[in-house]
């Protein structure tokens, strides 16, 4: 055999081999997993590790927290700006962080005021949204590029729920005081999904789940946020119009929406639906401006501001308000309400809205805060992530604010206007407080059409991810069926439900993807010392009676029977008794009868108890077939499941190897090619 790289004469009884560095020596004998361990593992103190109390370790771990050091490297960890303002570059970071937060904040005023409308509560309520979130992660959040507030998605599911908890009068003709009582009644729900939100992501955060962003992937959080863009536009519809309709919840509420404009389009307000068109004329352009100029401009054109201010100025001149009824903001008080506990007795009541919010809080922030992390070389933590979003809508839900999160808008708009670290955030909170304490007048006659406009236009982003599908259909099907399934969930149902959906059907395909995974026979590729699948175009050497193979999943009762078939099909086991084997080599080629299998484990990430007993059967059954089967690399956590499900009574310790190459070796000596007292090595 022109592949095998060389020969040795194996020690006999008496002899001793040189093992002390085998890695050095370039002929050895196999090594087996006991025998490893005895040359290069800590066979002594594992035992004694592992016999130490758990309770005596996690009480070493706490005095080790409760030390001085220990206490110091915590706070480091909670309070991210002691890490890295002691390194801020202010010569070279300060004036983006200005110019950036400063850009935000101006954003932050008209967009705030828009999502409110979202809420179903008073404009005034979004700046207040738009202050504290931002202010709170600043001090707490490891993004450095994120931007948080108002967020449309959260603002639509909050307003669903508002609107549920606290609906409409059938009569429709409020009174100045009743209307007063309804708004106050649906900001305490809005705090309060706001609070259990909150409590939520802290609870998460006590538990560690910030791992639960891997189960959110691209796919799903894409389509939700663009199937949400298409409810925030169809739900400011009758804004734009000016026709006073009451907003539709619960699934299909798309299409009942939709069906309600067009049956109340011959009572549309001429007055509100030329605003709209204006704004929408001037919005629109602004923002494709921003996006094609972006590397000329050295901050983008504040086309919000600059229509807000434009709309408000021509409906106070014009008397809009009084000659058309055209709605309009109103008063926005000046300051901040002053803190309250939301009331408790709403909480089991929000909980079922709470959830999906506080899911989609942390996916979304989360996401954003690893694109701009990958982007910009440096680390977030997801468990601080919970911590600071789960603080900022707990606390900010004590002065009013409903549920917020960071933001795709303002984020993109933050890193393109020159942000560099969380110190931007304190700029945009600058600018949201100089409203709420001296300018919030200017914005008295601002009509609710123009905010109705910032809302479309703010959703370009996200209608924009579809372009994405052509790419992402040549680079996975699957990944595409996962956003095709979310975004058609998320428009035809509610949001929460189409999250659900996506989530599940996105951990569906992982689990399909493991059920089709392919049993490899190898072979060693002539003049190498490489394994490679018999199917691949190489010149592959396989040894009558050997079979390796390689099974590249996890084993679990999801796959077991998987397992079993492909090892009866490899090694010709069959209900009936031992069968002829199946091979995959040349059509010509004779299959032998299997005497040694090797099974090479490297690909079993973890098995639980139905696996490791299907290994313990395949074990017993080729035993009885006068296989000698021997697994090759297995992980220590899987060798130690397949040891407490009995695999040792089937097998001895000498059958298990460190690697393919060495079970190969032990294999050929088996079965005697070059003599009883002969190994062949590839090494």
């Amino acid at each position: 055999m022109s592949g095998l790289r060389g020969a040795r004469t194996c020690p006999g009884p008496g002899e001793a081999s040189d093992l002390k560095s085998p890695l050095g020596a370039k002929f050895r004998e196999p090594l087996t997993e006991t025998r490893f361990q005895q040359l290069f593992g800590d066979a002594e103190q594992e035992p004694e590790l592992l016999a130490e109390p758990r309770w005596s370790r996690l009480w070493r771990r706490r005095a080790r927290v409760c030390s001085g050091p220990g206490a110091w490297r915590l706070l480091l960890a909670r309070l991210p700006p002691l890490r890295w303002l002691p390194h801020y570059r202010w010569r070279a970071w300060l004036l983006g962080d200005a110019v950036a937060g400063l850009t935000v904040g101006i954003v932050h005023v008209p967009q705030g005021m828009a999502f409110a409308l979202l809420t179903s509560v008073p404009p005034v309520f979004g700046l207040y949204t738009s202050f504290f979130p931002g202010l709170i992660y600043t001090l707490l959040g490891t993004g450095r590029h994120l931007s948080t507030g108002t967020f449309a998605v959260l603002s639509l599911m909050t307003g669903s729920a508002v609107e549920r908890l606290v609906p409409e009068p059938l009569s429709g003709n409020l009174s100045g005081i009743e209307r007063e009582q309804l708004d106050a009644q649906r900001v305490g729900a809005a705090a309060a999904v706001a609070f259990g939100s909150g409590a939520l992501m802290l609870g998460m955060f006590a538990l560690q789940l910030g791992v639960l962003a891997t189960f959110l992937s691209e796919p799903v959080v894409k389509a939700l946020t663009s199937g949400a863009a298409l409810h925030v536009l169809v739900s400011q519809l009758p804004s734009l119009l000016g026709v006073p309709l009451p907003r539709q919840i619960g699934c299909f509420a798309l299409f009942k929406t939709l069906a309600a404009v067009l049956t109340a389009l011959p009572r549309s307000s001429a007055a509100e639906l030329t605003i709209s068109a204006l704004s929408l004329a001037l919005l629109v352009p602004v923002k494709e401006l921003n996006v094609r100029l972006r590397d000329r401009l050295p901050t983008p054109i504040p086309g919000e501001i600059a229509m807000v201010l434009l709309a408000s100025v021509l409906c106070y001149t014009s008397s809009l308000d009084t000659r058309y009824n055209v709605q309009i903001v109103g008063l926005l008080p000046r300051g901040f309400p002053q803190p309250l506990l939301p009331s408790l007795a709403e909480l089991p009541r929000i909980l079922a809205d709470a959830l999906p919010m506080a899911l989609v809080t942390f996916a979304v922030s989360a996401s954003l805060a690893s694109i701009y992390a990958d982007k910009y070389s440096y680390t977030i933590d997801s468990n601080q992530e919970l911590l600071a979003h789960g603080v900022s809508n707990l606390v900010s839900s004590l002065f009013s604010c409903f549920p917020n999160s960071a933001t795709l808008a303002t984020t993109s708009l933050l890193v393109d206007a020159g942000g560099n670290t969380q110190l931007a955030g304190l700029f945009s909170c600058v600018v949201v407080l100089s409203v709420l304490l001296w300018l919030g007048p200017l914005f008295h006659y601002l009509p609710k059409a123009v905010l109705a406009c910032i809302n479309i236009s703010s959703m370009r982003q996200m209608f924009f991810q579809m372009r994405e599908l052509p790419q992402l259909w040549r680079i996975s099907r699957v990944d595409f069926a996962v956003w095709t399934v979310t975004w058609v969930a998320v428009v035809t149902l509610r949001v929460d439900l189409g999250l659900a959906v996506g989530v599940l059907f996105s951990l569906m395909t992982v689990v399909c993807r493991t059920q089709r995974v392919q049993c490899l026979a190898l072979g060693l590729a002539e003049g190498t010392e490489l394994y490679r699948p018999l199917r691949e175009s190489h010149k592959l050497l396989q040894v009558p009676g050997l079979c390796i193979l390689s099974y590249p999943a996890p084993l679990y009762f999801g796959t077991r029977g998987q397992f079993r078939r492909i090892l009866e099909w490899h090694l010709g086991l069959g209900e009936g008794g031992k069968e002829a084997p199946k091979t995959d080599g040349p059509p010509g080629a004779v299959a032998e009868p299997v005497r040694v299998a090797v099974l090479d484990c490297s690909g079993v990430t973890f098995a639980d108890a139905a696996g490791a007993r299907e290994v313990v059967q395949l074990a017993s059954r080729c035993r009885d077939a006068g296989i000698h089967l021997l697994l090759a690399q297995c992980n220590a956590s899987v060798r130690g499941t397949l040891t407490q499900a009995g695999l040792l009574d089937r097998v001895t310790p000498e059958q298990l190897f460190v690697s393919v190459q060495d079970a190969a070796a032990h294999a050929l000596e088996r079965l005697e090619l070059n003599g009883p007292k002969t190994c062949t090595v590839w090494v």
